[in-house]
């Protein structure tokens, strides 16, 4: 059935985008990003009138050498007051919890004590019942929620159906599709977007996506879910990310024909602040590695390692990957 053509060419008012250069680009440089790109980054969005930035994580202190990492690996409460004030703005502020790398009983205080207005809480099919838990526990201390389902490119269809009426049936208030090998494709991303959304639409719930680019398709399939219904947007600027990146910021609000995004202040970040990391020598982006790990379908962990020893034998690499993939 052919998509209609308004749904990509109009604006939906319930789009919302929200900037994870922070949080997935923190993977890639150990969250060590300076006062001045943070509170750039900050301000940019604020102009560029995205709706969430997302600051990091709220990783354990118990599980994580707080001296081997940036602050946004934390993301404490008064660190993030430092950048945002009282967040006067539009602009609302989010951090994500990963399921069994956070103490969210203790870490995660109540939202009228804090700057943070939503918590995402990030789980693998496995982790489905602490991820619920950890929705509740923020829900009740006054948080919006979303839930990103790790790695389901591997899933069985069942095992994602229980799932997500499971998580349905929490305070969460969208469910987000996660490629996180990049291997998933537009046609792929389509029928997904429909089965979340069969579910989603039960219980009053949104659909989100979070695209990684080993594919050089991180772009093309946030477009496709957004135009297939999904109205929650993951990006990044410069498509900063682990490994292949994921969507870029600049890209998405060029395509938005919602006149709330504007991209001249995006373009102008990525001018002042981008193109330094790169030149000091932060890596991310496609690459041929990448490619190979999303083909098929495999975590890019050997991609990143293969990049941080400055390898560049992709035949051998490849070799090394299907023997695995075995």
């Amino acid at each position: 059935m052919a998509k209609e053509i308004t749904k990509l060419m109009d604006y939906r008012s319930d789009v919302r985008v929200l900037d994870a250069t922070l949080r997935d680009g923190g993977l890639v440089n150990d969250f060590y990003f300076t006062d001045e790109f943070v509170k750039d980054l900050y301000l940019a969005n604020v102009r560029a009138g995205v709706d969430y930035m997302e600051f990091g994580y709220k990783a354990s202190r118990e599980l994580f050498d707080e001296s081997k990492f940036g602050k946004w690996k934390f993301c404490k409460d008064d660190d993030i007051r430092a950048v945002v004030g009282d967040n006067n703005t539009d602009l609302k502020i989010s951090v994500m919890a990963d399921v069994g790398r956070c103490d969210y009983k203790h870490d995660i205080i109540k939202k009228s004590d804090s700057p943070i207005d939503m918590i995402r809480v990030a789980t693998y099919l496995n982790t489905i019942p602490a991820a619920m838990k950890m929705i509740e526990d923020a829900a009740a201390k006054g948080y919006d929620t979303t839930c990103n389902i790790m790695a389901i490119s591997n899933a069985q269809e069942r095992d994602m159906e229980a799932a997500l009426n499971m998580l349905a049936q929490t305070p969460v208030n969208c469910l987000y599709i996660v490629d996180s090998y990049g291997s998933l494709y537009p046609e792929q991303i389509a029928r997904i977007v429909d089965f979340y959304l069969n579910v989603a639409a039960k219980y009053g719930k949104k659909v989100g996506i979070h695209a990684h680019n080993n594919q050089q398709l991180a772009f093309a399939n946030t477009i496709e879910a957004v135009g297939d219904g999904a109205d929650w947007l993951d990006a990044t600027y410069a498509n900063m990310g682990r490994g292949a990146g994921n969507c870029a910021m600049e890209l998405l609000l060029g395509f938005l024909r919602n006149p709330k995004y504007n991209v001249y202040p995006v373009i102008q970040f990525v001018e002042k602040h981008m193109n330094r990391l790169k030149e000091e020598g932060v890596m991310w982006g496609y690459d041929v590695q990448y490619l190979l790990t999303g083909l098929l379908n495999q975590h890019p962990r050997t991609a990143i390692k293969f990049t941080k020893d400055k390898r560049k034998d992709y035949s051998e690499f490849y070799k090394e990957l299907v023997v695995q993939d075995e």
